[in-house]
Formats: C-alpha cells, structure tokens, sequence
C-alpha cells in the first residue's frame, strides 16, 4: 500500500492550484466595460479568490495520472469551478436557500442584487460551455464535445439542477437514506464525479481507468455530503464561512439527522477509505487523491 501524502504536501497543493484556477479565472473571466458591466463584476466577484477549489484540483489531479498538459486541464478545471459558482449564486437566492454568507463575505445578491445575481449565474455557466467547446482547450473536437455533453449531463435535470429540485421538495416526500443518497449523488455527486474523470476523458483513457476514476469519485461525492451534514451540526459559522445548523432549523432529512453523528462520522471514514482503494491501477501517482479522500471527511470548513 502507498503512503498517504503529508497533510503539509496536500495544502501546498490545494495552494497552488487555488492560485493557478485564479490566475486563468482572471483571464477567462476579464472585466468588463460598457453598461454590462456590472454582471461581469459580480461573475468575478463569485468566482475569484474563494473556496476551497476542490474541483478544479480534482480535474488537474485526475489529468495528472496521464500526464495531460496542464494549460488544457487547467482550463477545464476553470470551466467545471464556474459551474460551481453558478449554482452556489443560485443556492443563494432568496427563492432557494435565502443565505447572506458564502466563503465568509456577503453572497452575491447581497453584495449586488437579486436580478444580478441572477444574470451572474447564467453567464457563468454559459461561459463554462464556451470554455471547453473552443480550440485551446484541446485540440481534437472528439474530446471537447464529450467534455461539453458530460458536464451539461452532470449539472442540468438529470444531475446538480435535478437534485436541487429533490431538495426543494424533500419536505413532501419520506426522504429516507437511499433517498438522500440519490438526492446528493444529483446535487453534488455528479459535478464531482466529471471532476474526477475529466483528465480520463482529456487522455482518451482506457475504459477500466476511467471506471476506477468513476468509482473513487461515487464514494469521495457522498463521503463529502456527509461531512458537509456534520459540519452544518458541529461547526462554527466564522470558520465554516457560511450558515450552520440551517438544515436542522429547516427539519431537513439529513444523513446526520437519520444516522446521528457518530454513525454518520463512520460512514464517511468507511466510504473514504473505500475511495482510496479504488485508486490501486494508479500507484503512487493517485497519492494526492487518496490524501484528498481523508482530507474531505477531516475538513473544518
């Protein structure tokens, strides 16, 4: 068994690629002139210099492993953390989840306005189409129409806009735990997975490759939800960077409220284990994806 990367090693790397998803952002993501100009600042002003960049560092990771130029992971990486922010924007709403914090400062439409808000969102998420459907993000059409086709199916009805949807109208239905496991594997699963199996698509792997990708992502996405779950319960709002205990206010069916605390800590050491396990074809190579599996059941914020 290959040894798990320092938590130091993992930081340093979390850094870096925070730093190089800012840099591209910056540059994908120009400011704008002209009367528009004020989505352009609130597009910015949701997407640089915040978040953990989980997903982006599970793109240049999972690209790593076949040795994919970093210029055209770093831009997929891009386009899959503007997705993310579009639906953190819409999360954000009043219609939706009604929060005035993200990442530790005002959220979007409090910082703007609903309307702009709004409008942030959606060019988000039609800039990250434009992103990975032009030349430099890799040269062959054969790769870049499925990077647009899996990542429009991981975000619209049937994955992250599908499972928000379920969560609106949890309260109507008996959302037992195979039902908050399909509700987070569309809400925040799907994203995670295109995440982790984007460098395999960007390399035309081998198809078993790519399912071990897919299957380290399965169990990473809902170790992840439950330690979001236990960090609504157990965390503090200063360091979590938003609103904590809103699920338990709201009477929502969580894995915490359904296996309590100490058993839904398990669950997600068991499923992160079982992520790294997954990783066996890739060696020494996946070490930062196993640390990242620790890494997101461990995490404060």
């Amino acid at each position: 068994m290959t040894a798990i990367p320092s938590e130091g090693r993992l930081a340093q790397a979390l850094k870096a690629t925070g730093e190089a998803v800012n840099a591209e952002l910056e540059i994908l993501l120009p400011v704008g002139s002209g009367p528009e100009h004020r989505v352009h600042d609130a597009m910015r002003y949701a997407s640089l210099d915040g978040g953990k960049r989980l997903r982006p560092f599970l793109v240049l990771q999972s690209a790593a492993l076949f040795n994919v130029a970093e210029a055209a992971a770093l831009r997929v990486a891009c386009a899959v953390e503007m997705v993310h922010c579009y639906s953190l924007i819409h999360d954000d709403l009043p219609c939706m989840d009604d929060d005035d914090l993200r990442r530790g400062r005002p959220t979007c439409h409090r910082q703007f306005d609903e309307a702009t808000a709004l409008l942030a969102g959606d060019a988000l998420l039609t800039r990250a189409f434009e992103v990975l459907a032009a030349d430099p993000t890799h040269p062959d059409p054969a790769v870049r129409c499925p990077l647009v086709w899996e990542l429009a199916h991981a975000s619209g009805g049937q994955g992250m806009v599908g499972g928000q949807m379920v969560d609106l109208r949890a309260a109507e239905f008996t959302m037992d735990v195979p039902a908050i496991t399909r509700l987070q594997q569309m809400k925040t699963g799907r994203l995670i997975g295109f995440s982790c199996e984007a460098g395999a698509v960007l390399a035309k792997a081998a198809p078993n490759l790519r399912q071990a990708l897919k299957n380290y992502s399965h169990d990473l996405g809902l170790a992840f939800q439950i330690a979001d779950d236990l960090l609504d319960v157990e965390g503090d709002a200063a360091q979590v960077g938003k609103a904590v205990g809103k699920d338990a206010d709201a009477g929502k069916a969580t894995f915490v409220s359904l296996l309590g605390v100490e058993r839904a800590r398990a669950q997600a050491n068991m499923l992160a284990d079982q992520a790294c396990a997954h990783l066996d074809p890739f060696g020494e190579k996946a070490d930062l994806l196993r640390a990242t599996a620790r890494f997101v059941v461990e995490r404060r914020a």
